[in-house]
């Protein structure tokens, strides 16, 4: 197991820890977001934006204020929304619609919530470097998101 494996590990068995016996969905946002922005090196914003009336509303998050409503299908978060597809951008200037929320930001990983078949959000981190996230990173996110599904309903 490579030490990203292992790390990724831990912080899924501290996700587990804090929101088990918790359904609440914001809380568990508040917390997962917290622990990931704590935990992740190079990162500057991780949050939650929230499906609701068909677009996405900034939800509980760490770093710099952020956008607080983003169109379905609109740059990296809206188009992970739409699509229910992982986004994994290692140059944010290069994907065409871009939303820059903050200037700094160049690569970003973005995984959908989904809840009963339907996407109801999207983990979204930024990182100030390019190709900050990896295929493990992202793998390691993604077991975070499943468990952090199987323990909220909205």
């Amino acid at each position: 197991m490579s030490n990203q494996a292992e790390f990724y590990h831990e912080i899924l068995g501290q996700t587990k820890a804090l929101i088990n016996n918790e359904s609440d969905i914001i809380a568990n946002m508040a917390n997962v977001s917290a622990l990931l922005f704590e935990r992740l090196a190079e990162v500057n914003w991780v949050g939650f934006y929230r499906v609701v009336d068909n677009e996405l509303v900034l939800g509980p998050f760490q770093g710099k204020v952020a956008c607080i409503r983003i169109p379905l299908g609109k740059g990296v978060c809206g188009t992970c929304a739409s699509t229910g597809k992982v986004q994994r951008i290692a140059d944010v200037h290069q994907f065409d619609g871009h939303i820059a929320c903050d200037a700094s930001s160049n690569s970003e990983l973005v995984i959908p919530i989904t809840i009963a078949g339907k996407v109801v959000a999207v983990l979204d981190i930024d990182s100030t470097a390019f190709e900050r996230f990896d295929k493990q990173d992202e793998q390691g996110i993604m077991a975070i998101v499943e468990a952090f599904e199987q323990n909220v309903t909205v």
